[in-house]
């Protein structure tokens, strides 16, 4: 298959260009002709010497969360302002600079073009649109208010990358000053201490179990570095292959939420994406066993995944799921309760919109913790490292000036 480019006038006179993926020219000519539409002009793709470069790292790129919120938003501005969808389309497929993300348009156009709805268009490209996002734009489909339903996407994605932003930015100094921290240590230990335990041989005594454990790391490093980088490399496997069976994951994903000062993070992290994303479903007019299951599949976190599996059959054997909510360790009393109060009132969608405020803000606040938490630990961590380092070697040296000066 190919990407033809044409140029055709439809019947009222207008001008259009788009693409189509065809096998040769004369079928694209047959499918244009076909819709009425008179043909102006149609490009071959280049080959050769003509032909884009393409760089697989980057045509073979899927859209990011950044890009699609981008798309969301355009699209609900585009169809607000009356643009028929496949014309919508064809403008952000244009404008898109993604290739990757360019070709997933051309085929969900084309199949737009051929009847299919926008919703089963977009469901054959499950890697680009999520569940969430796919049941969105059906619901807005199904009510007639997709530019309504795009621009409840978009803010919702815009928010998600916000939050995305704040943890991000709170893990990357303590990240730098890790790896700083260890490469550090590797150059004392492989460059400085051999130089050390050099002078040290040659003066003779006994030595510290301190200077004596740093000499052996350092000698194991000089030595036996491709051993060190093939024990991370196998722990890193087992931990992958243990965290990807449910027992594993579930072990792995409670420790996280108990851990000190980062578990209080994942844990309003976790009920603020809950009530976003299980409100905005609700509020577009999803069913609620429905809108569970799809909040189920954005938990990424097995206990978190397990309370809402809890909830979602409460609710379809008809009880409230309040009382669900508040039998597991994720939930707090004041989010059972205003899912209780919403459940009673009917205005579920509304109260889960207040908890993601709260919880949105009580997250930023966990971030500004956890960056003064980790800082001054950091740092007291790297004095330690180069403060054992230093008295190993100069802790010999002091004995033997000692005894000389005696």
């Amino acid at each position: 298959m190919a990407v033809f480019e044409y140029r055709v006038r439809d019947q009222g006179g207008k001008i259009m260009s788009s693409q189509m993926e065809a096998e040769s020219l004369a079928q694209v000519r047959d499918n244009l002709r076909s819709k009425g539409l008179m043909i102006v002009e149609i490009k071959a793709p280049r080959t050769g010497m003509n032909a884009d470069i393409k760089i697989p790292f980057l045509s073979d790129r899927p859209p990011g969360l950044k890009e699609i919120t981008v798309f969301s938003k355009q699209m609900a501005t585009l169809i607000n302002a009356g643009v028929p969808l496949v014309q919508s389309l064809a403008i952000m497929q244009r404008q898109l600079e993604n290739p990757a993300f360019k070709k997933v348009l051309q085929t969900i156009r084309t199949d737009v073009e051929a009847g299919t709805p926008f919703s089963e268009a977009i469901a054959k490209h499950p890697k680009v649109f999520t569940k969430l996002y796919i049941n969105l734009v059906r619901a807005g489909e199904t009510s007639g208010t997709l530019d309504a339903i795009m621009e409840r996407i978009s803010g919702f994605q815009e928010k998600e990358l916000i939050l995305r932003g704040k943890i991000k930015s709170a893990l990357t100094y303590p990240v730098i000053v890790l790896v700083f921290a260890l490469g550090v240590t590797y150059f004392l230990l492989t460059t400085i201490v051999p130089q050390f335990a050099g002078i040290l041989n040659q003066l003779g005594g006994q030595l510290p179990a301190l200077t004596k454990g740093l000499i052996a790391v350092s000698d194991f490093l000089q030595h036996r570095t491709l051993v060190l980088f093939a024990i991370i490399a196998v722990l890193v496997f087992a931990y992958r292959r243990y965290y990807a069976t449910p027992v594993g994951r579930m072990q792995i994903d409670t420790i996280k939420l108990r851990m000190p000062v980062l578990g209080p993070l994942l844990q309003r992290t976790a009920i603020a994406s809950f009530s976003r994303t299980f409100g905005l479903l609700l509020s577009s007019g999803v069913n609620i066993i429905e809108s569970l299951e799809i909040t189920r599949g954005t938990a990424d976190n097995a206990v978190v995944e397990q309370a809402i599996d809890n909830a979602r059959n409460v609710v379809m054997v008809g009880e409230q799921m309040s009382g669900s909510l508040a039998s597991s360790k994720i939930f707090p009393p004041m989010v059972v309760s205003m899912v209780s109060i919403g459940e009673e009132t009917g205005a579920l969608d509304n109260m889960l919109g207040k908890i993601g405020d709260f919880y949105e803000r009580e997250v930023d606040e966990a971030v500004d913790s956890l960056t003064a938490a980790i800082e001054p630990v950091m740092i007291v961590f790297l004095g330690v490292i180069v403060g054992l380092i230093v008295a190993g070697m100069f802790l010999p040296m002091f004995a033997v000036i000692g005894q000389l000066s005696k």
